[in-house]
Order: structure tokens, then sequence, then C-alpha cells
């Protein structure tokens, strides 16, 4: 029995010595910043619909609104198959432990930081307006 043990134990040692000399680096540096998506309420138009990203990669979302009309902006299903790491308003830094949406309620920019997990096709929007232009995609492979 202390033979089974000790084998047991020498192979659990040996698989997080391993597991812990793959992940190098920091996953949170360097984020791919992806193009500015400007929210124009009086067209009721968005600068960029679809984005392409890519499973463990760190991006930095950067939305702007005009301020003509408030708005709640939803991307659940993405911020679910994310690791978010942080929500920057007016240079204030939130560090969320998940995410549904963000809220402008006058002109603004927000910036989100997070990594997806799951590969995917995640859609965006502001409910009610979906059908008339502010809406898109996150397509994640």
């Amino acid at each position: 029995m202390r033979v089974i043990y000790s084998s047991l134990c020498a192979a659990a040692t040996s698989l997080v010595i391993g597991t812990a000399a793959i992940a190098e680096g920091n996953l949170a540096s360097n984020a791919t910043r992806l193009e500015d998506m400007v929210i124009d309420s009086a067209a009721l138009t968005l600068s960029v619909n679809e984005f392409e990203l890519e499973t463990g990669k760190y991006y930095r979302w950067r939305i702007v609104h005009d301020g003509g009309e408030e708005f709640q902006f939803r991307a659940p299903d993405l911020f679910r198959n994310s690791w978010i790491n942080q929500v920057v308003i007016n240079d204030l830094e939130v560090k969320p432990l998940g995410l549904h949406s963000v809220e402008f309620d006058d002109e603004g920019v927000i910036d989100i930081w997070f990594v997806p997990i799951r590969p995917g096709n995640y859609d965006f929007y502001v409910p009610g307006y979906e059908n008339r232009g502010i809406a898109g995609t996150f397509v994640v492979r």
C-alpha cells in the first residue's frame, strides 16, 4: 500500500511541476488593441460590426459613445466565455468577477480588457436596437 501511495505522490508531483513549466510569461500583458468601435447614436450605427479573435489572446476593446442617447451595451455570451481582466472608464479601473453589460449615460469611452477562452460566435448589441444597426459579432477561433 505504501508503494502505491508513493508512486501516486510522485506522479502527482511530476504532473504539477510539468504543468508549471508550461505556463510561461504574463498572459495579461501587451494586449492587442482592437479597432475602436464608435457608436453613432444619430445614425444608429457602429463603426465596426465584426471582430475576429483568437482564444487565449489578450485584447483591449474600446467602445466610444457620442453621448446622443443613453445605451446599455451588451455582450453577455462573450463575457461569459472570457476572462475579464479590467474595465477602464475615465482612467478608473474596475476589476470585475464577471461582466454582462456596460452602460453609457453620456458621451464617453469604455475600455474592456479580456481574454476569450472558448471559440464561437458571440453577439454584441444594444437591446431594442439590434435590427436598427447597433449590433455585431465576435468571431472567436
